[in-house]
C-alpha cells in the first residue's frame, strides 16, 4: 500500500513515516512542500494521504480541497495532522473532505492505533475499488457478449428470410454495407452507422408471411399479388415491434418504412419527406440499388452505372436527395461492396471480424455442395 505524507516539519515527517512503515506492506512517500506533494499525488495513485495543517504557501485544508478534485481521491482516506483542536478548523477540514484528524500531541499506543486503523481503512477502500473495477469489467464483457449474440441472431434470421426469396445471403450483406456507407457519408455518429448496418438486414423480415407461390413467382405479379407482397412492410413491423432491444426497434422502424417514398407515394402509410425515418430513407436507396443490380427470376441484372442513373433520376421523388447524394459520394466503396473492384477481397477480410461474418459464406458452401 502506498501512503503520501506531506508535512513541512522534518521531525514530524520522520516520526510519522516510522509509524506508518512499521505496518506490513506500507511504503511512504513524503514531501515538505505541499505543492510538490500535490503534484506527485496527481501523477500517482496513493491509497492513504496524511497532511499537516500549518504549512507555508498552502495549508492542509487547501491541500485537501485540491486533492479531492482529483477523481482517484474521491474515496481515498485523507488525514489531517494538526495541533489546533478548535472546532472551526476541524469543521473546515471536514467540509474540505478530511476523513479524520491526528493530534500532534498524541503519544505512544494511541497514535499507533489511530494510524493502524487508518491504514486498514485505506486497504479496505482500495480492495473495494479493485472489486468495483473487476465488476465493471465483468459487466462490460457480459454486455458485449449479449450484444454479439443479439447481432448474430439478427443476421441469421435475416438469412432465413433471404433463403425464402431465392437468395443465399449476399443481398442481406450488401444492403447492410450499402446502408452503412450512406450513413457514414451523412456524417452520422459511428454507433448509429454500426446499428444501421446491424438492423438493415431485417428490412424484409415480413416476407416470411408471404406465400411461396407469390414470393417465388418467376414472372411479374398481378395487382392482387403485388398488394399481398406490399403487406410485408406492416407485417415486419408487427414481428419486430415493441421490443426492448435498441437494434430490434431500429430494425422494426426500417422494416415498416423502407418502402415509403420521399414524395409520399410509397407504402404502407404514405409518409413523405422527413416524416419517413432516416434509417428507412437510407435503406430504401441501398435496397433498390441492390435489387436493380441483382438478377431475379423475373428480371435480369442492370449494370451498376445504369442503376446509379436510376437512383439519381428518383432523387426527390422516390428517395431522399441527401441520401442519394451521400450514396453517390461514396461510389468507389459501393463498387467494392458490389464486387466491381479487385479490392473486394480486402473488404471481405475486414468483415471477417464480425461475429456472423462466416455465416453467409458457410451457407453458400452448403448450397453449392
Amino acid at each position: 500500500m502506498d501512503a503520501l505524507l506531506v508535512d513541512d516539519s522534518a521531525t514530524m515527517r520522520l516520526r510519522l513515516r516510522g509509524l506508518l512503515e512499521a505496518e506490513p506492506d506500507v511504503a511512504v512517500t513524503d514531501h515538505a512542500d505541499p505543492a510538490a506533494g500535490l503534484l506527485e499525488a496527481t501523477m500517482r495513485a496513493f491509497d492513504l494521504v496524511v497532511v499537516d495543517y500549518h504549512m507555508p504557501a498552502m495549508d492542509g485544508i487547501e491541500f485537501i480541497q485540491s486533492l479531492r478534485k482529483v477523481s482517484h481521491y474521491s474515496l481515498v482516506p485523507i488525514v489531517m495532522v494538526t495541533s489546533d483542536v478548535s472546532d472551526s478548523v476541524r469543521l473546515a477540514a471536514l467540509d474540505a473532505g478530511a476523513t479524520d484528524f491526528i493530534d500532534k500531541s498524541m503519544r505512544g499506543i494511541e497514535l499507533t492505533v489511530r494510524l493502524r486503523n487508518l491504514i486498514r481503512l485505506a486497504q479496505a477502500v482500495r480492495k473495494l475499488a479493485e472489486q468495483a473495477t473487476w465488476l465493471d469489467g465483468e459487466v462490460e464483457m457480459a454486455l458485449r457478449h449479449l450484444r454479439e449474440r443479439e447481432e448474430e441472431i439478427i443476421f441469421r434470421l435475416s438469412l432465413a428470410v433471404e433463403y425464402r426469396d431465392n437468395d443465399t445471403g449476399d443481398h442481406t450483406w450488401r444492403v447492410a454495407r450499402y446502408s452503412q456507407i450512406v450513413a457514414e457519408a451523412l456524417d452520422l455518429a459511428p454507433e448509429v452507422c454500426r446499428n444501421l448496418y446491424l438492423a438493415a438486414p431485417l428490412h424484409d423480415v415480413g416476407k416470411v408471411a408471404i406465400p411461396d407461390g407469390v414470393l417465388l413467382k418467376p414472372g411479374r405479379l398481378d395487382p392482387e399479388e403485388f398488394s399481398l407482397v406490399r403487406t410485408h412492410a406492416a407485417i415486419g413491423k408487427r414481428i419486430l415491434g415493441d421490443s426492448s432491444s435498441e437494434l430490434i426497434s431500429l430494425a422494426a422502424e426500417i422494416a415498416e418504412s423502407h418502402h415509403e417514398k420521399w414524395d409520399g407515394s410509397g407504402y404502407p402509410q404514405g409518409l413523405a419527406g422527413t416524416d419517413i425515418p432516416l434509417s428507412a430513407r437510407i435503406v430504401a436507396v441501398a435496397d433498390v440499388f441492390d435489387a436493380l443490380t441483382t438478377q431475379r427470376p423475373y428480371k435480369g441484372a442492370m449494370s451498376f452505372d445504369d442503376a446509379l442513373d436510376c437512383i439519381r433520376a428518383e432523387s426527390g421523388r422516390h428517395f431522399d436527395p441527401a441520401c442519394v447524394e451521400a450514396f453517390c459520394s461514396r461510389w468507389p466503396d459501393i463498387l467494392i461492396v458490389g464486387g466491381q473492384n479487385d479490392a473486394l477481397g480486402r473488404l471481405h477480410n475486414q468483415q471477417a471480424t464480425e461475429p456472423w461474418a462466416r455465416v453467409p459464406m458457410l451457407l453458400r458452401e452448403i448450397a453449392k455442395s
